[in-house]
């Protein structure tokens, strides 16, 4: 999905004990096969401590994009009414993902 953990783990010394990772949306691994992408490919790196993007950064957004194209639908005219406006679910900012695509 479209959220990942953080690379360490988060402790409290005064409780002794481990709290697990926290929320990391800044970077995340994401598995797609079918519907035409490309397979056996990866896109993307994050710095030596898998913090950080350091290369070829994808928003929700051009996954959400990418998804839709591949299933046949513009992301650009798939809109929904909402308080008097129309929006996208792409938003304004989803490009599709070509590197990944066949």
């Amino acid at each position: 999905g479209e959220f990942g953990r953080t690379p360490m783990v988060e402790s409290n010394a005064a409780l002794g004990r481990s709290l697990g990772r926290d929320h990391h949306p800044q970077a995340y691994t994401m598995w797609m096969a079918g519907g035409g992408v490309r397979p056996g490919m990866t896109l993307g790196a994050t710095d030596d401590f898998g913090f950080h993007i350091v290369e070829d950064p994808v928003h929700i957004h051009d996954v959400q994009a990418t998804l839709l194209h591949c299933a046949g639908m513009d992301h650009e005219r798939l809109t929904f009414h909402l308080a008097g406006r129309d929006f996208r679910l792409t938003d304004i900012h989803g490009q599709v993902v070509e590197k990944i695509l066949l």
